[in-house]
């Protein structure tokens, strides 16, 4: 019977979950574990307890938790939950949802607790899901989402053992399936993980001759069409990696049966390789690429040009506009449009309003939501200054966004109303973000040209030329060269570009983002600025990495 493996009803699986204060262990500690033993689809037993922290808790993780630091003033410290722990999952089977993430924290409290750290045996429900689960059954690998496609008994709520409840019945979920497909042992589980399809093995070949260095490749049927482009530091081997077990992704083992040829575009370094991706998934829309096929779908709130401005979600804005985006979603738009709208009391109708003809004011009025312009209660001067507000918190400092619904959420938590304090925690996060993404993309539009150096592994120097959040120009200057005659070839050589009116004149927002975060790298330098790169001290980018929102 042992050649036949271990049936997967005979063995015993913890299932675990953590909240923490962060995510890293490096960084952050462990807050409450919660573990549930299984056997053969029966609960043998359950542990919970909350671990005392030696700093605060982050406002935003008692928010999202509802755990703080009173819980856990009188909670056992870390030494003393982990030998409960390490007896309560002895030879069992580890299972958590996302395990890297748990695992890298009980290994790190082992250490830190004196223990020798576990070889856990452990499955990642995450990962089976991604092989069992098709895209039209959930929408995502999240928890929240595969919990109500198994119908789990138990709603994840970001507490310990609620959620490792609900990765129990995910797991009960998933081995049904799987056992429906002849996968009954765990050796046939880790083996079913890792398979490699014949139609992937056949195509091996399409990565000989492609580039060693960086650059892009695009994966195309036998007409020529594109259907996946990807980037890599090393073309060939990122490519080789397609017709092996280390690539989990169905549809990525769909895409390889349907490619008869791969083309590679070799890139000066990293960044040139990243920019050119974005610029061809534009372009050609691949079919296998789940993102930045679509940038003129992005949504913008700005606030309109009309006596009695009032916030409006548009596709595009030109020149000279308060806006906030662009918004992956309109719901994220939503979202911060709210978020805005519980601080400063705008207008929220959408007919015009004239001075001259007053209307009869809405129920916002009688809330004190709004101070009726319409049947003007309200000078067009006095709701010129409300305007005035609004425009301030989108485009420079958002304090006093910010400010009021923090006040909100402190209100909610002390009224332990958690999934409310969550909601609008979640408003402030999409404010946030959508203000600092528009800050960074202004401060990096309006420069003329800027050539920056980042330092290579090699000691060598990549070299790049962005001319108004375009990348127009790239080399790599290998170790011992001098960069500076380089440096002026590769402005000679650069693209010119032509401004049209918008937020990000001359490219993408996905592309003057990647930039932005290039220019932020450790090591790079500025070699030649013509005009200015900042932005506002009390902007929003500050206030978004306090809050934890950080910009996209």
């Amino acid at each position: 019977m042992a050649e036949l493996g271990r049936p997967l009803s005979d063995l015993t699986f913890v299932v675990v979950d953590l909240e923490t204060t962060g995510g890293s262990p490096a960084t952050a500690e462990i807050t409450e574990i919660g573990a549930v033993k299984v056997r053969g689809g029966q609960v043998l037993g359950e542990m919970s307890t909350l671990v005392r922290a030696s700093g605060p808790v982050p406002a935003v993780v008692s928010v999202l938790t509802g755990i703080t630091d009173v819980m856990l003033a009188t909670a056992p410290a870390l030494d003393e939950v982990m030998p409960t722990f390490l007896e309560f999952s002895r030879g069992a089977v580890l299972v958590a949802h996302n395990a890297p993430f748990d695992l890298g924290f009980l290994r790190a409290a082992a250490t830190a607790c004196g223990y020798p750290v576990p070889a856990w045996e452990h499955l990642d429900t995450v990962r089976i899901a991604r092989r069992v689960v098709t895209r039209d059954e959930a929408p995502d690998c999240r928890l929240e989402s595969l919990a109500m496609l198994f119908g789990s008994a138990t709603r994840p709520t970001h507490r310990a053992l609620a959620d490792a409840r609900a990765t129990v019945d995910v797991l009960h979920g998933l081995f049904e399936r799987l056992g429906n497909l002849g996968v009954t042992t765990i050796e046939d589980l880790r083996e079913y993980s890792a398979r490699v399809s014949p139609a992937q093995r056949r195509k091996r070949h399409l990565a000989d001759g492609l580039p060693t260095g960086p650059g892009v490749y695009v994966f195309r049927d036998g007409t020529g069409r594109a259907l996946y482009v990807g980037t890599s530091r090393s073309v060939r081997s990122r490519v080789r990696t397609y017709f092996t077990a280390s690539e989990p992704r169905t549809r990525m083992a769909e895409m390889v049966a349907a490619s008869e040829r791969v083309d590679a575009i070799g890139c000066a370094h990293p960044l040139e390789a990243e920019v050119r991706e974005l610029r061809l998934i534009a372009e050609y829309k691949p079919p296998y690429n789940r993102r930045s096929r679509y940038p003129e779908r992005a949504v913008y709130l700005r606030l309109t040009d009309e006596p009695y401005p009032r916030l409006s979600r548009v596709r595009s804005v030109g020149d000279g506009v308060a806006f906030l985006g662009p918004f992956g979603t309109a719901r994220a738009a939503q979202e911060a449009e709210t978020a805005l709208l519980e601080a400063v009391p705008l207008r929220q109708c959408s007919t015009r309003i004239s001075p001259r003809r007053p209307t009869a004011a809405c129920v916002l009025a009688d809330l004190g939501r709004c101070g009726a312009p319409c049947d003007g209660r309200q000078s067009q001067p006095e709701y010129a200054e409300v305007a005035e507000l609004a425009r301030q918190a989108m485009t420079g400092d958002p304090g006093p966004v910010q400010e009021a619904l923090e006040r909100r959420i402190a209100h909610l938590a002390a009224d332990q109303r958690y999934e409310e304090a969550a909601e609008v925690r979640d408003r402030l996060a999409a404010y946030l973000r959508a203000a600092a993404r528009r800050q960074r993309l202004v401060a990096l539009t309006t420069v003329p040209e800027m050539v920056a150096a980042a330092p290579t592994t090699d000691a060598g120097w990549d070299l790049s030329v962005i001319r108004r959040g375009r990348l127009v120009s790239a080399a790599s200057v290998p170790r011992g060269i001098d960069p500076r005659p380089w440096v002026d070839a590769v402005v000679a050589s650069a693209e010119t570009v032509r401004p049209v009116p918008g937020p990000t004149p001359c490219a993408s927002v996905e592309e003057t983002e990647r930039i932005g975060r290039w220019l932020t790298g450790p090591g790079v330098r500025l070699v030649r600025l013509e005009g200015e790169w900042s932005w506002p001290a009390h902007g929003a980018i500050r206030a978004a990495k306090r809050f934890g929102a950080s910009p996209a």
